[in-house]
């Protein structure tokens, strides 16, 4: 047998090797889409769960929940089916494309792909996306766990996404686009408007006890309830970080050092300039009914605006202490937040949250009400049901969100609170109120989904700081006094996204898609209006937002 023939024999071995075993090092993909009979079981009033603190770890809703019986409702059988007929029918469609299991080792292997089309009817230009990659789990001994996952991507996109790209270079929440330079000096991208872009995730997993996880790696993680999250989301692209976490009695405790690629910075020698943050989060389960979460973080330059290199101050190397008065007490002009989460589970599966984030805080001026520009507290509240209306299976949430001018801004630009040009926070940056509302169903396999999405805004008009870029330094602000949100060029948004899917494959939420997207933005000036249909076979594992 020649090497191809050994390779393929040895592939078609691991197909058809598999067994029921459970992921227990693992995590839960952050996609929202096709997990909301997970969530509906962990927002219960019978057990007390960290929901806020995502990505959530198998081992810690296998402890709660009952992972296994609620992932198996989705699983189709079809007991007519014998032997390697039954294994290739639930490699389709049920478990991992590739699996291999041990006594000390497991090692599963699927596909991840977006391959779309679609049509922008108000303006007559079509969209492509085509992305292909792999994700790769394994789990060695008991307490180590390792995963990566590479997508390779082109892709034309609606006339929206195509200008926020070629503004900020770069895909929203998915990596920098390759830019190239023609004779003249200008940037031209794949087939004259398409993009090529790439991005990579990975992160090793280390649970030494009962109450201590490590993890390093790269990717993205989110605090929070909502579908937004105003203290630290995944919106932006993924980053390179390191996590210990501690769960003891009804806590769960998070310390997250981060570092993050500031793309407006860079020189020929050095590449992109680096700035780090770290972050303390701590969640506390009051009751079954009641998570009360306290976060504070600190985002500092690699190198100081004098040019100097600072690296990574080791003064914020100290786990269990809050940052402010350290900050403080440097004399540090880096960039301080401070915020808190809540939940309260209403009745059975009904949830209200909300959270607060500030930035800066001076009392008298708050109370005098004058529009002081340094006031920056964000704020949400938001509400979702499970089994909503008494209907099983349709989930419905609604979320305000609203943060003043100037917030997550900072005097250097290079410790905002933003990485790869867009926010650590929320897509709309600071200066809007936003209020956006979810409507889902599924039967079976078949899934439904309705967004509805309204915002006001401010834009800057040229040359000017109203308070929505927070990568302008809030140093260049036009006043003092008299800031509200949607200042400046007032903008309108209205957006809704329609689809239906068909879950292929639940293991690696391989899915069918049909949607529509209707958006219009009104400015004073202007009208802008997308009408937008796609249709596509993808692997949902991430949450990808294009509602802005």
């Amino acid at each position: 047998m020649d090497r191809k023939g050994r390779v393929g024999f040895l592939f078609c071995i691991l197909l058809f090797i598999n067994s029921p075993v459970f992921s227990q090092n693992g995590y839960m993909p952050l996609n929202k889409e096709f997990n909301s009979n997970i969530y509906q079981a962990l927002y219960s009033k019978n057990i007390r769960f960290h929901t806020s603190v995502r990505p959530y770890a198998y081992r810690d809703i296998n402890a709660a929940i009952n992972y296994d019986s609620i992932k198996a409702q989705l699983r189709v059988n079809h007991t007519f089916m014998k032997g390697w007929k039954q294994k290739v029918w639930d490699k389709l469609v049920n478990d991992n494309v590739i699996s291999l299991y041990r006594k000390d080792f497991s090692l599963e292997i699927n596909p991840l792909m977006n391959l779309s089309v679609g049509r922008d009817f108000a303006v007559g230009e079509n969209t492509w996306v085509n992305t292909r990659g792999l994700e790769v789990k394994a789990n060695i001994g008991k307490h180590f766990y390792f995963y990566s996952s590479f997508y390779e991507n082109q892709a034309v996109f609606p006339g929206y996404v195509n200008s926020y790209v070629q503004d900020h270079l770069v895909v929203p929440g998915q990596g920098r686009i390759q830019v190239l330079l023609n004779n003249t000096g200008q940037h031209f991208y794949l087939n004259g408007k398409g993009f090529d872009y790439s991005n990579a995730t990975g992160f090793i997993s280390w649970q030494p006890g009962k109450h201590f996880v490590f993890q390093f790696g790269h990717g993205k993680n989110f605090y929070g309830d909502g579908y937004r999250s105003l203290l630290l989301s995944d919106n932006s692209t993924d980053n390179l970080y390191f996590k210990a976490t501690l769960n003891l009695w009804h806590l769960k405790y998070q310390v997250l050092y981060n570092q993050y690629v500031d793309l407006q910075d860079s020189t020929m020698m050095l590449g992109y300039a680096r700035k780090y943050s770290v972050v303390h989060y701590l969640s506390w389960a009051i009751s079954k009914r009641v998570s009360l979460s306290f976060f504070d973080a600190i985002v500092w330059a690699a190198t100081d605006n004098m040019g100097n290199y600072r690296g990574f101050d080791v003064q914020y190397l100290n786990p269990v202490i809050f940052l402010r008065p350290v900050e403080f007490s440097l004399g540090s002009p880096d960039n301080a937040l401070l915020g808190a989460n809540l939940s309260v589970i209403v009745g059975k599966h009904n949830v209200f949250y909300g959270q607060v984030v500030l930035d800066e805080f001076v009392l008298s001026k708050v109370l005098a009400g004058k529009g002081y520009w340094d006031n920056k507290q964000g704020f949400q509240l938001g509400f979702k049901s499970y089994d909503a209306f008494h209907i099983p299976n349709l989930y419905f949430q609604t979320e305000f969100n609203y943060v003043p001018p100037y917030t997550y801004s900072e005097q250097w630009e290079s410790i905002n609170y933003g990485a790869y040009n867009q926010s650590l926070a929320d897509p709309f940056g600071a200066n809007f109120w936003e209020s956006v509302n979810f409507i889902r169903y599924n039967y079976k396999r078949v899934f439904f989904q309705y967004e509805f999405l309204y915002s006001i805004y401010g834009q800057d008009p040229p040359g000017m700081n109203y308070g929505g870029d927070i990568y302008k330094s809030y140093n260049t602000r036009v006043r003092e006094y008299g800031n509200y949100v949607g200042q400046g060029i007032k903008t309108e948004l209205l957006y809704q996204n329609l689809s239906v899917s068909f879950l292929i494959n639940p293991t690696y939420n391989l899915n069918f898609t049909l949607g529509a997207v209707f958006r219009n933005l009104k400015t004073p000036s202007s009208t802008t209006t997308t009408n937008y249909f796609y249709i596509g076979l993808r692997t949902s594992l991430r949450n990808l937002y294009y509602d802005f």
